[in-house]
């Protein structure tokens, strides 16, 4: 997932696109826009109409109680970098020679395996012991529940012969092994706070994870400068998501999280920490945002997908780790389709790297 090394800092940006029909400049005498910025009013009608169910106890993802309460929760500002549609941002000058070196030829791929749990604002609020990333990492106590899921809960698990008999307990003990990340994600949506951990393991003594990281899902305030996260980037998951309730509505609005195999030893905003020894510009950077070209036609796929692909032009997807080339990441529920075969039918030379206008200036 990470390395640790002298951190380089390069501010470059997450903007968003001049305004289409259906954006327009935001104007609030509350907290004006970022210049550059254009704000998606059809998400913010959509917020502003839902209602937020009460929520008593925990609730894993993957259930109806779930997706009505995501529904309702607005994750980040309007102007926060996840959200800002850059479908008319001006290309980086090496879109192409960063996408020849992470291969053209490869095809788009999904990681079934960010899944996360909701709790409620009265959660008790646990110790969780940390280790290699501590000293990067916010202080608990933390809402961590009984019930707290571990990356690729349930679908991965469940999907395989060899894990399938698991159950939540044996996962979040380290079964089948703990040389892996681990991710475990926590959200009090009332409180709009989000708690995320790289290696988070239950023991008898208690949770314990190499790192902790805290974000106010009511502001735009990013980790420190060289600091790490969950992912390497030093960026949140959880907004990155591909979730069931979305598409089931049939539309994501926001960028995705994608890895890479190789990247470069150097971060662009909003990401805060890289994780490479390679000085290679032909590399992406983390937080290096890509876009799936406007000329390619999604018509033909599935509805899932489609989705997916139009989000993909609209908000792009950002680089937060290291891992498998051109790979997004979806929430491991089972209600949700296997949609490697098409996803591979798009080649990461359907994509291209995009730079913020100059206009732009990073939300505070």
């Amino acid at each position: 997932m990470r390395l640790s090394f002298i951190r380089l800092v390069l501010l470059a940006g997450v903007a968003v696109n001049i305004a289409s029909p259906r954006d327009v400049m935001a104007q609030s005498p509350e907290k004006p826009a970022s210049p550059g910025v254009t704000i998606n009013q059809d998400r913010l009608a959509r917020l502003k109409a839902a209602k937020m169910p009460k929520l008593d106890r925990a609730i894993p993802f993957d259930t109806p109680e779930a997706d009505a309460i995501l529904a309702a929760l607005e994750v980040f500002p309007p102007d926060n970098p996840w959200n800002i549609p850059v479908d008319d941002w001006p290309l980086h000058p090496n879109s192409k020679g960063m996408i020849a070196a992470i291969g053209g030829n490869k095809p788009l791929r999904y990681n079934p395996d960010m899944s996360f749990v909701l709790v409620p604002p009265d959660q008790k609020m646990v110790d969780v012991k940390l280790a290699a990333y501590a000293e990067e990492s916010d202080k608990g106590p933390y809402p961590v529940p009984d019930n707290a899921v571990i990356e690729g809960w349930p679908a991965i698990f469940k999907r395989d012969l060899a894990t399938k008999n698991l159950t939540l307990n044996d996962v979040q003990r380290g079964k089948p092994s703990l040389d892996a990340d681990r991710h475990g994600i926590v959200v009090d949506p009332v409180n709009r706070k989000l708690y995320e951990f790289y290696r988070l393991t239950k023991t008898d003594s208690g949770w314990k994870a190499e790192q902790a990281s805290i974000f106010d899902l009511a502001s735009n305030r990013s980790r420190p400068d060289g600091w790490t996260s969950s992912d390497a980037a030093g960026l949140p998951i959880f907004p990155s998501i591909v979730r069931y309730d979305e598409l089931k509505r049939g539309k994501i609005e926001h960028a995705l999280r994608a890895t890479f195999v190789k990247t470069r030893r150097a971060y662009v905003y909003p990401a805060t920490h890289f994780a490479s020894r390679s000085n290679d510009e032909t590399l992406p950077r983390m937080g290096e945002r890509f876009r799936l070209r406007k000329d390619f036609d999604t018509s033909k796929f599935s509805p899932e997908v489609r989705t997916i692909l139009e989000a993909l032009k609209r908000y792009g997807m950002l680089n937060a780790d290291n891992g498998i080339d051109w790979a997004v990441s979806v929430a491991p529920d089972e209600r949700i389709p296997v949609l490697h075969d098409e996803l591979r039918k798009v080649k990461g030379s359907d994509f291209e790297v995009v730079t913020p206008p100059k206009v732009y200036a990073p939300p505070k």
